[in-house]
């Protein structure tokens, strides 16, 4: 391939133009009956759609009853019913909605297990989210015996991979990866794509963004069937990426649920704490005694950090766990895991757990250091509030640099922040009953 990356990117044809509007979905007065309520946050009310309106496989339908979901969110309910039909949709939606479930039931309902076949192939960019959404579709699939996912990324051996791969008892039907990793099998020509029927991208503006990493969903492109569905799904999709995306895709729905503008999480308290670099030590240990949570997730700025304040917490007897892209694949993974499992309540990290990944538990997150950037902040706090559930996050602001990005992060979301109470907050406010 050349170096124009841009230029490199496929289309179905130069005269094949876009021309279907941009459909965005809201839930405003205008649109609601009388009588009906809507749910916190974003959500449809909620006499509007259940799951079975979608006229969804019974066994999907079952599954869906034993996760406690009864009724979509607004993303879902815009989505999936374009989504089973085998439309290519672009979908941007903030984060806690529920997007991952778009695909997964939307492909599931699609799937008819050929065995040997690979019918579904889905980019994600970290391994911890690759790992997150083979499990939602084996907590969907649970009635699906047949259906058979498994995950390929980095750090581990590609000849376990391959081996999985080639033999048709084992060879999995939906496959969950990053670009690198799937490029690589595809050149070893280890993996056949020559039956897929379904093509996703998560957090497609983060895969895409990179010139190396849309080189290698290129390669995988290519090596999948020309007639196919493309969806792609992002909680933050600048302007300038869309034309991207849509090369990959014909004609696609586009679902913009919310104003960009508006990307912000209804039931999640945002405060700010201005103190000195040296003051956040102390700062965080009173937080920590003082807020009551489920679980914390604490954000810094690099490896080296979370590792010295996770053994600083450890040390003073605060239950934590660090998670960073400096340690091995499977201690990463063993760690995400326990984490989700409740073992530790407060996990330090970097920004690998930033995007994507959904801990239920999680009710507090805390900016020990800010991010580099505005659209990072959004996707740390939506760790907390969840699915339109409360939430708390708390910045600490220490530099000139911090407060400057306070700033544009409160211009960008429509959001205006408070100074934490010296007097702390009310738990009742933001802890779910």
């Amino acid at each position: 391939m050349s170096a124009q990356g841009e230029e490199e990117l496929l289309d179905y044809s130069d005269s094949e133009e876009i021309n279907v509007a941009p459909t965005t979905t809201q839930t405003s007065d205008e649109t609601k009956k009388e009588g009906e309520t809507d749910k916190k946050g974003s959500y449809v009310g909620v006499h509007t759609t259940g799951f079975r309106d979608f006229l969804l496989k019974p066994e999907l339908l079952r599954a869906i009853a034993d996760c406690g979901f009864e009724h979509p969110s607004e993303v879902q309910q815009a989505c999936i019913p374009q989504a089973i039909l085998g439309n290519d949709v672009l979908c941007q939606a903030k984060s806690g909605l529920g997007k991952t479930a778009v695909f997964v039931l939307s492909t599931l309902q699609q799937l008819d297990p050929t065995p040997g076949e690979i019918s579904t192939v889905v980019i994600c960019h970290t391994r911890e989210l690759a790992y997150q959404i083979r499990n939602e579709y084996v907590r969907f699939s649970k009635y699906m015996p047949d259906v058979r996912t498994a995950v390929f990324y980095g750090g581990i051996s590609i000849n376990k991979d391959e081996e999985l791969l080639k033999n048709k008892d084992t060879c999995p039907h939906i496959v969950v990866g990053t670009p690198g990793r799937l490029t690589a099998l595809v050149r070893e020509k280890a993996i056949r794509l020559n039956n897929v029927k379904n093509f996703v991208i998560d957090e497609c503006d983060r895969v895409l963004e990179q010139i190396s990493m849309r080189r290698d969903v290129q390669d995988i492109f290519r090596a999948t069937p020309y007639q196919k569905q493309v969806m792609m799904f992002s909680a933050t999709l600048p302007t300038e990426m869309r034309p991207v995306c849509k090369k990959f895709m014909k004609n696609p729905l586009e679902i913009y649920v919310d104003d960009e503008k508006k990307l912000t999480l209804h039931g999640l308290q945002q405060y700010y704490i201005k103190l000195p670099e040296e003051k956040k030590n102390v700062k965080l240990a009173e937080l920590l005694d003082s807020l009551e949570f489920n679980q914390v997730i604490i954000f810094v700025k690099s490896t080296r950090r979370a590792d010295a304040l996770n053994k600083l917490l450890c040390d003073s007897n605060f239950p934590s766990i660090c998670v960073h892209s400096g340690m091995p694949q499977e201690e990463r993974i063993a760690r995400y895991k326990s984490f989700k499992e409740y073992n530790k309540r407060i996990c330090v990290s970097t920004d690998v757990f930033g995007r994507g990944i959904d801990i239920e538990r999680i009710n507090v997150a805390i900016n020990y250091d800010m991010p580099k950037e505005a659209d990072q902040y959004l996707h740390r706090v939506g760790r907390a509030g969840r699915f339109g559930t409360k939430g708390l996050s708390v910045s600490f602001v220490s530099s000139k640099d911090d407060e400057e990005l306070l700033d544009q992060i409160q211009q960008r979301f429509e959001v205006k922040m408070q100074e934490f109470p010296a007097d702390g907050i009310d738990p009742s406010t933001y802890m779910n009953t």
